[in-house]
């Protein structure tokens, strides 16, 4: 790892501190470094705070060394007016001579802008370091960009036989068939991601929060697919998450779903879901081939009978023990929407 590498890997681990709370901005990471030694680091605040490079820039404690140093970000600098103004007129307002990028921003304000305006003012700029690592980790607002849709996690679990709940229960409460291992590390997701997608038939039978307890972070925002409309008696409108209905005065049902849904959330500027539930609603999504992620927890209790969990023929990338339980990672190398 050379000297370049290592300052955008710091980058990445700042970066990742952000992470579930600057929606719909990316979580950069930042840092000043002078002889091999940082002097000042931040990440990208809340939407409407200073983003990653300015974070940096106020924590240096002595100001003389900023026009000596090198400035080192995940994703290249904006160059326009949004809720803050250009971090490149900060830089280069600064005298500061060198800028290492992870990798390009793809908003179309951005995308190759801020670079030129860096270089254009005689700042070296050394771009594509990491990068890889940091398209991982940007992934959301890439998706977001580039695909005009959020970053799409989708999540089960579901027993040795294949079957994610019995068929009949006496009262609307979860079944739980991953173990408490699990469903905290489905806590730590949650409080990654922007909003979660279920089915209201879900809601109806298993009376969830869908929040973040374990431990306690930021609720995502809800979205509850329904034809007919849901009563507010339920757990989840008693809280503090904010809930929307994608009824039939959002959704026209006779047609494609998912394709609207995935309208709405841009619409809204949702950078990232985690789709819940219920099987029907998962499986559209899976046959549609609109997702980026599928972490399912498969469980070794058995049902015999129950409902049957959604269906997919692809082979895990990963296969990780979580207690008593083991987590498949599937990823989609096929992505149909940015085809169109």
């Amino acid at each position: 790892m050379n000297i370049h590498e290592k300052y955008i890997s710091r980058c990445i681990e700042l970066g990742k501190l952000g992470i579930g709370n600057t929606y719909p901005n990316p979580s950069v990471g930042a840092c000043l470094v002078v002889n091999d030694k940082i002097i000042g680091e931040g990440y990208t605040s809340e939407a409407g705070g200073h983003h990653a490079e300015i974070n940096a820039i106020n924590s240096v404690v002595d100001k003389s060394l900023i026009k000596d140093s090198t400035i080192y970000v995940t994703m290249e600098p904006c160059c326009h007016y949004g809720k803050t103004p250009p971090c490149v007129d900060k830089i280069i307002s600064l005298g500061i001579k060198k800028v290492v990028i992870g990798i390009k921003d793809p908003n179309p304000l951005v995308c190759g802008n801020g670079i030129k305006k860096l270089k254009d003012n005689g700042i070296e700029v050394i771009s594509n370091v990491l990068k890889k690592q940091c398209t991982e980790h940007h992934k959301r607002f890439l998706s977001f960009v580039k695909n005009k849709r959020p970053y799409i996690i989708i999540k089960w679990a579901e027993t040795k036989d294949g079957f994610i709940a019995p068929l009949n229960k006496d009262v609307s409460k979860p079944y739980w068939i991953s173990g408490i291992k699990s469903r905290k590390l489905v806590h730590k997701w949650r409080s990654e991601e922007q909003a979660i997608l279920v089915g209201a038939q879900t809601i109806r039978e298993d009376d969830p929060r869908l929040t973040t307890r374990y431990p306690k972070g930021k609720n995502c925002d809800i979205y509850i697919l329904t034809k007919k409309g849901i009563k507010k008696n339920y757990k989840i409108f008693n809280q503090d998450s904010k809930v929307t209905l994608l009824n039939d005065q959002k959704i026209d049902f006779r047609k494609d779903i998912i394709d609207q849904i995935c309208n709405k959330f841009y619409h809204d500027k949702i950078v990232s879901i985690i789709v819940e539930g219920g099987t029907k609603t998962i499986q559209n999504f899976i046959d549609k081939g609109v997702w980026d992620e599928i972490r399912l927890f498969k469980s070794e209790t058995k049902l015999e009978n129950g409902i049957k969990g959604p269906s997919i023929n692809l082979k895990a990338e990963n296969e990780i023990n979580i207690g008593d339980d083991i987590l498949n990672i599937y990823l989609n190398k096929v992505d149909t929407l940015s085809k169109k």
